[in-house]
């Protein structure tokens, strides 16, 4: 409901559709509905139009001395492109009434007036005028909120690490793509006592922002529970699991897969909560699927236990973690990726470090899925191992 009138300007040389207006428009203009100013040319309308802002509308005559309503059309879109005009036309004017739609007229009335045809020309006229200036609001939200998802996308990149850990023996590699501005995957590379390596991938419940947020407080939970617990991996799952149960009104969830790296003996320590299972592909072209952990999502049910394995990688193994964006990437004929295409990547050709590697499966993905609009966030983490440390 707007709390003002709608102003409408009358524009028309003839001195008696003043009066007759304001008469047959009395209880509209009683009730705070519609506010009428009036000019007698296109040369006043301007006048009137450039003095008060908060015009809504203009119901012009067409033939007027000094500036006709043709004229004003077109300069009308000058002071307020997004005004509405009505013109006035002499019945069977069918020329001058394309020739003033074309200039930019929102409909049209002809003479001699039938208020009631009037009444529900400027009730059609107003109401397409709100419309539009809803969008606007709207359009204008939205470039805001895509500023602050901007900005939201660029501050999560920036928690995500850039510089990888390496050594003589091995290196390490990541990226994500989210689907949206913002995304629930994410990924860590822990720097931890006797030159280990903490890696992790995980995949929050759902998308977006709220996905984001609840992103970014397990990473730091994950950060600080990797602290103490070392090679306990299974033992920081579970404490993790309960720090992210105790606060978690939204009842969302990550599965995360996260392992410790020991470069100078090849060993790789690891639990998994939910997530997908992680691939090491062999110098010699054979792919290995991790064995399974039992072990569900995290902040889903409280004092859960973990399990955790361990391998030894051989020398040219590189091991990639990924989330499910990669294996459910769909192409245009809805057929999933799947882990299957996934062991075929390096099919006779492995990979010879981790960024290759990183990038070669995210190249397979896209190709696979052509221009099928992306879905899922895409997380991928590699460690490529050359050896034990001499």
């Amino acid at each position: 409901m707007r709390d003002k009138p709608y102003k409408i300007l009358v524009v028309d040389d003839e001195v008696d559709l003043e009066p007759l207006m304001l008469q047959r428009m009395r209880r509209k203009i009683r009730s705070g509905t519609y506010d009428f100013v009036f000019a007698h040319n296109g040369l006043e309308a301007l006048e009137v139009l450039n003095r008060d802002k908060e015009i809504d509308m203009v119901l012009s005559d067409i033939n007027m001395p000094q500036m006709d309503g043709l004229a004003l059309l077109e300069q009308i879109p000058k002071v307020d492109p997004n005004l509405r005009a009505v013109i006035i036309s002499a019945y069977g004017d069918m020329k001058n009434i394309r020739t003033a739609m074309n200039r930019g007229a929102f409909d049209f009335v002809t003479k001699p007036l039938d208020f009631k045809d009037l009444q529900v020309t400027i009730e059609r006229t107003l109401q397409h005028l709100a419309e539009w200036k809803e969008a606007l609001q709207s359009r204008d939200k939205l470039v805001a909120l895509q500023n602050e998802l901007d900005v939201a996308s660029q501050m999560q990149r920036s928690i995500l690490p850039s510089r990888f850990p390496s050594g003589d023996n091995y290196e390490v590699y990541g990226d994500m793509e989210a689907a949206r501005n913002v995304g629930g995957d994410f990924f860590d590379v822990l720097n931890l006592q006797d030159d280990k390596v903490g890696l992790a991938v995980a995949d929050v419940s759902d998308k977006g922002v709220p996905a984001a947020l609840f992103m970014m407080s397990s990473r730091t939970l994950l950060k600080g529970s990797a602290i103490g617990y070392m090679d306990d991996v299974a033992g920081l799952m579970t404490e993790l699991n309960n720090l992210l149960v105790e606060d978690n009104e939204a009842s969302m969830f990550v599965t995360l897969f996260y392992g410790v790296f020991n470069p100078y003996t090849g060993s790789f320590v690891y639990s998994n909560g939910g997530h997908n299972t992680p691939v090491i592909y062999h110098a010699d072209g054979s792919t290995t699927l991790l064995p399974l952990t039992n072990g569900i999502a995290l902040a889903v049910v409280p004092d859960m236990s973990f399990e955790m394995h361990s391998v030894t990688l051989a020398p040219g193994d590189t091991l990639v973690l990924y989330t499910d964006g990669v294996t459910e990437a769909m192409n245009e004929h809805k057929e999933e990726f799947e882990t299957s295409r996934l062991l075929k990547v390096f099919e006779g050709s492995p990979p010879s470090g981790a960024q290759q590697a990183n990038e070669a499966v995210f190249q397979a993905v896209r190709d696979f899925v052509g221009d099928t609009p992306q879905s899922d966030d895409i997380t991928c983490l590699s460690l490529h191992y050359e050896g034990p440390s001499s």
